[in-house]
């Protein structure tokens, strides 16, 4: 096979795979040269700035492990995600040092869904693992991809609470993503691969190193609008994930729990330092400035005017009574009274003497 004719992913698979070659390395390469040039034989690519030995590197690729590869991949239904791919997410791009390429197993259409990350501490509490169960359903519902480490504790409840309401759950693998660890969470495992999205930026086989853990962290809270933390002690993974949140200029949001419990520190520490309090979803919701299961956030931009809310596309800016609402949305006055409740604490309409009005956002 002639150097030029090779695919795109076989290009970034052997970038990936030669030492010494990172991001910001192959964005430099890249910079100035195509893919053919950079992989030939004789090619001299000392202006774009990588030493000798990654030179040689490059120039030593082994097409045939790069084949071997591909097809153990197409053979075991592992989606190879690389830098330029139309499915690789948009946000993940925007991190100091994205992975070249992500290995996934299950519907990498996930991908491109609106995601909050939720993590917290392996011992969690019982109302620790409940609180985390219950924020993820109710995110799941309102139509938000939960993304976790699949961790035992929190992380493992973050992902079952999505499922348990047939919501959307992406899985970011510290192994290879044809490895299940830990080992007791098989049926956790199984159920994402089937109903939602298990990756990893390791080779498929890569057992747990506990220097896989922190990297991975990374790509958690790189995919995500915003973190979560649910019970997490003072020096943890968890916090690692917030710090590469901060520092990817996303969201952190933790819950507060009882200064006598070791669990809640890392949490308490996240606030003090400026992460948003939330006690539930709708702290969320607010702080996100989105409106679950509503016309005011839709992943697609060309989406933006539609409104499907039963009660949101009936209101406007002038006074609507609530029989007058009620006539208009078919909905039972219970049901619509609590849809306008949770509308208020929303921040989206406001009560006023004669019914509802919505309220202008700038």
């Amino acid at each position: 096979m002639q150097h030029n004719k090779r695919s795109e992913l076989e290009y970034w698979l052997a970038f990936y795979l030669t030492k010494g070659v990172g991001f910001q390395t192959t964005q430099n390469l890249l910079a100035h040269f195509t893919f053919s040039e950079i992989f030939a034989p004789n090619s001299e690519l000392t202006q774009a700035g990588p030493n000798r030995s990654v030179l040689d590197n490059l120039k030593r690729v082994n097409w045939q492990t790069i084949s071997s590869l591909i097809r153990e991949c197409d053979n075991s239904n592992i989606d190879i995600i690389y830098y330029s791919h139309p499915n690789y997410p948009q946000l993940l791009k925007e991190i100091s040092n994205p992975p070249l390429v992500l290995f996934c197993k299950g519907n990498i259409d996930l991908l491109e869904l609106p995601k909050l990350a939720i993590v917290g501490s392996r011992n969690a509490t019982e109302v620790g693992r409940q609180l985390s169960s219950d924020i993820a359903t109710n995110l799941a519902i309102s139509d938000f991809c939960i993304v976790s480490g699949m961790a035992r504790g929190i992380d493992s409840c973050a992902h079952q609470g999505a499922l348990n309401v047939s919501g959307k759950t992406i899985a970011v693998l510290g192994t290879g993503v044809d490895v299940c660890y830990p080992k007791r969470a098989q049926s956790l495992y199984r159920e994402i691969e089937e109903h939602g999205l298990l990756i990893s930026e390791y080779l498929p086989g890569a057992s747990a190193l506990a220097s896989n853990f922190p990297r991975r962290n990374r790509i958690i809270s790189g995919l995500s609008m915003g973190t979560i933390v649910v019970e997490a002690e003072q020096k943890s993974g968890s916090l690692i994930t917030a710090k590469y949140a901060l520092e990817q200029n996303r969201e952190i949001f933790a819950v507060p729990g009882s200064v006598f419990n070791e669990l809640s520190k890392g949490c308490h520490a996240l606030i003090k330092q400026g992460a948003k309090l939330i006690e539930n979803c709708e702290d969320i919701f607010a702080e996100l400035s989105v409106l679950p299961k509503s016309c005011l956030y839709k992943v697609k931009e060309e989406k933006k005017g539609e409104c499907t809310d039963p009660v949101l596309k009936h209101l406007t800016f002038e006074v609507t009574p609530v029989d007058k609402l009620q006539q208009l949305s078919g909905l039972q006055m219970d049901e619509l009274l609590s849809k306008l409740l949770d509308l208020e604490l929303s921040g989206d309409v406001i009560r006023v003497l004669d019914g509802y009005t919505l309220i202008g956002r700038s």
